[in-house]
This record gives C-alpha cells, sequence and structure tokens, in this order.
C-alpha cells in the first residue's frame, strides 16, 4: 500500500501543456537523412577503392546490401533507408542541376 501511494503521489499530469511540445518537419529530416546517408556511403566506397555509382546502382537494383562496405557503418546505415527513396533523391537531385522543372 505504501508503494502505491508514492505511485500516486508522483503522477504528473501533462495534458494540455504545450510549452515543452517539439515539432518536426519530417520531410526535411527524411532528406538529411537520405542525404548524408548517400554521401557517407559514396565516400565510404571510394575510400575502399570502388566504384561508388556501380556499387550504389547494383544495390538499389538488386537489395542486396553486400553491394555496400561495412566502412563506416555504411551498410548499416544505407539499410535503414529504401531503397526508393534513394532513387527519388538522386532523381530529384539530378533534375534540379540540370535545370529540367520549369
Amino acid at each position: 500500500m505504501e508503494n502505491k501511494d508514492l505511485q500516486e503521489d508522483n503522477t504528473v499530469d501533462n495534458a494540455g501543456d504545450l510549452g515543452n511540445t517539439q515539432f518536426f518537419n519530417v520531410e526535411t529530416f527524411k532528406e538529411i537523412t537520405v542525404k548524408s546517408t548517400l554521401a557517407l556511403v559514396y565516400e565510404a566506397l571510394t575510400e575502399k577503392g570502388y566504384n561508388p555509382v556501380n556499387q550504389i546502382v547494383g544495390y538499389i537494383m538488386s537489395g542486396d546490401p553486400t553491394y555496400i562496405t561495412s566502412h563506416k557503418s555504411a551498410r548499416s546505415r544505407i539499410m535503414k533507408v529504401e531503397r526508393d527513396e534513394l532513387v527519388e533523391e538522386l532523381l530529384t537531385e539530378y533534375i534540379r542541376t540540370q535545370n529540367l522543372t520549369k
């Protein structure tokens, strides 16, 4: 009974308290994550002497993570990103840099 009283006394009601609420822009976070992941993977593959374009394309096409080196945790990092998100980011960046948007 003593523990129950202690538990009830330490209960804090935060309902309606928006002073500490944090808001996140999910799209921006995703973009940063995909971009930084691609940068890290590219760097790790280059450092290990691989052709990063060929390796990344191999991974995207097959889904086989062994195309990506484990150096700098690149393999585990790229596996946290959906492959379609990688393609979307690469295509978006290509279109942006080629001024293909009207």
